[in-house]
């Protein structure tokens, strides 16, 4: 086949994972969806990496018989890595969302570097997969040994497709504790494990690693070209500077929400708010706030999967319930006890209460980052409708953007590509949202930063300074 121009995006979730065919003037013309699977194996949990392969790889082959596709490249969440010897894995990848036990984390967390040097913060389960990593050498002294490569979620598939492993600095920059980026190098922790020979040799994303062979239903076959793969909130961030935007916060929605603050000075950065330096592709630093946003909706509003009416907040807020951190691991609030106060609810009202709970916690996390900028929401939030609307009105002071795709993530991978070919066909196509007429949203804001305040107190919060700003 000749003249294959669409690129596929294989935009890999932990929860769901996606592909998205993109053609060469930048419109989604193909899409197809999956759940990964994490399986138990003796006593940790990992990835079904040969059933997502096998999806990936028959995905990719319908799409280039149904779209000319010639490229491929890949987004992939963090947290995630792969060591690998010679062809194949030597460890199942690990789901980072488990905690070592207690002995072991004593430790290993010893062992991690000074925040002011790699601007990780000390984060629980494998959410600093350089911790992971300790974890598994500690459960087997001999694993490293047997190890050629430490690959990153994405360049193990990069790798998977390719045959090519090499690193990738957004996704190693992305609170490993595996890189130091005010030196542009790799950090203590690496050297100290004797980890650098590990480490292959470094490829921007968007690069060209090699072919990967599809058979198709004829029994033809079709070469497609592989892209090295980037950590997926990068490559968001990637896509909105690709259009235009500069001096901005991007709000990136998803199991967590992301945001970095493109004007933000590191040395502001709060470790123990989940605050942290991300690391772009072009290996620059960027003040980054986090929490499990998306997660904590889906466990706060019991699983709700249906639009959240106008009707359903105003209720909530005039019967004074409030969702109180923190119903996932991680974020500003670490350490709380996800909660409701209040009446009771449920349905649509408990699903009201954790959106507005999601929205609260946006804005407190923007105050904390010192987002002054315009904003921009990217991701799953985006098709809540009401979330912007809500955030807008929080933010008064600041423009609210939406995109009309919500898929930054896969944009911004295409769009790395689409460089390497000399063309951009991507265009600023956002939308300003229109603050919410919600009578009573501002002190529902306050009493609920109150109710934080006092549960953070009581736990013996930090003293150094104010939480809520």
């Amino acid at each position: 086949m000749t003249g294959r121009s669409a690129i596929a995006v294989f935009d890999l979730g932990k929860t769901n994972s996606k592909l998205f065919v993109i053609s060469s003037d930048g419109i989604v013309i193909g899409e197809r969806r999956t759940k990964p699977e994490w399986v138990n194996a003796a006593d940790v949990r990992v990835l079904d990496d040969r059933a997502l392969f096998d999806w990936m790889e028959l995905s990719l082959a319908q799409a280039v018989e149904d779209h000319g596709v010639g490229r491929v490249v890949f987004s992939g969440h963090g947290c995630t890595f792969a060591l690998v010897g010679a062809d194949e894995l030597v460890h199942p990848i690990l789901d980072y969302e488990q905690e070592p036990p207690r002995a072991v984390a004593g430790r290993i967390d010893i062992l991690v570097p000074d925040f002011r040097e790699t601007f990780s913060p000390q984060l629980p389960l494998g959410f600093n997969y350089g911790r992971h990593i300790l974890w598994l050498a500690d459960r087997d002294p001999e694993l490293l040994s047997r190890s050629d490569a430490i690959l990153a979620y994405p360049q193990f598939w990069s790798w998977k497709f390719s045959g090519r492993k090499v690193s990738e600095v957004s996704y190693l920059g992305c609170h490993s504790h595996l890189w130091a980026p005010l030196e542009n190098d790799f950090s203590s922790l690496v050297d100290g494990q004797s980890w650098r020979s590990k480490m292959p040799r470094f490829v921007r994303a968007g690069q060209e690693l090699g072919s990967f062979k599809v058979v198709l239903s004829s029994g033809d076959a079709a070469d497609v070209v592989v892209h090295n793969g980037v950590h997926d909130s990068n490559s968001a961030l990637y896509f909105y500077r690709s259009i235009g935007f500069t001096n901005f916060t991007l709000v990136s929605t998803g199991t967590w929400v992301i945001i970095f603050n493109t004007s933000c000075p590191l040395e502001t950065l709060d470790e123990k708010r989940d605050m942290l330096a991300n690391v772009t592709v072009d290996y620059q630093p960027v003040a980054t706030i986090r929490f499990m946003g998306g997660r904590e909706y889906d466990v706060a509003s019991g699983g709700w999967e249906k639009p959240v009416s106008r009707q359903a907040i105003v209720s909530v807020i005039a019967r004074g319930v409030f969702a109180l951190p923190a119903f996932a691991a991680g974020g500003p609030m670490q350490g709380s006890e996800g909660r409701f106060v209040g009446p009771p609810v449920d349905g649509e009202e408990r699903a009201a209460a954790a959106l507005l709970y999601v929205a609260l916690m946006t804005d407190l996390s923007l105050d904390l980052i010192r987002s002054t900028n315009p904003i921009v929401i990217d991701g799953g939030l985006v098709k809540t409708g009401l979330f912007a609307g809500l955030l807008a009105r929080l933010r008064l002071e600041q423009p609210v953007f939406t995109s009309a795709n919500a898929e930054g993530s896969a944009f911004g991978a295409a769009a790395l590509v689409f460089d390497q070919l000399g063309s951009n066909p991507f265009v600023d196509e956002t939308v300003k949202a229109a603050a919410i007429d919600l009578f009573g949203l501002e002190a529902y804001r306050d009493a609920w930063r109150g109710l934080i305040e006092i549960d953070r107190r009581h736990e013996g919060g930090d003293d150094r300074k104010e939480l809520l700003v």
